[in-house]
């Protein structure tokens, strides 16, 4: 009897652990669509939203450089770069 019991009491712990198993897993979008950056010039563009550099325009809006070239993580100006800080008030 004791033989019977144990073997019922695996048996339904081993069908609970394959149930909890079983939940389907979160889709996720590409990593490569993530980091494509969004064309700024030109009409141009690849499928993934960046500039086709294998026109003019695109190329030369690439030379130019921006404004501020030290940004955060999240775009905006960092702060701790003498050209991204405000312009000291005078007296």
């Amino acid at each position: 009897m004791k033989k019977i019991i144990l073997s019922l009491g695996l048996l339904l712990g081993f069908i609970s652990f394959s149930f909890a198993q079983a939940t389907p897993a979160k889709d996720k979008k590409p990593a490569a669509a993530a980091t494509a950056k969004p064309a700024t010039a030109g009409t141009h563009t690849k499928k993934d939203g960046t500039a086709d550099m294998r026109y003019k325009e695109n190329k030369d809006a690439a030379k130019t450089k921006p404004a501020t070239t030290h940004v955060k993580a999240d775009g905006t100006p960092d702060k701790r770069y003498k050209e991204n800080k405000p312009a000291a008030k005078t007296k």
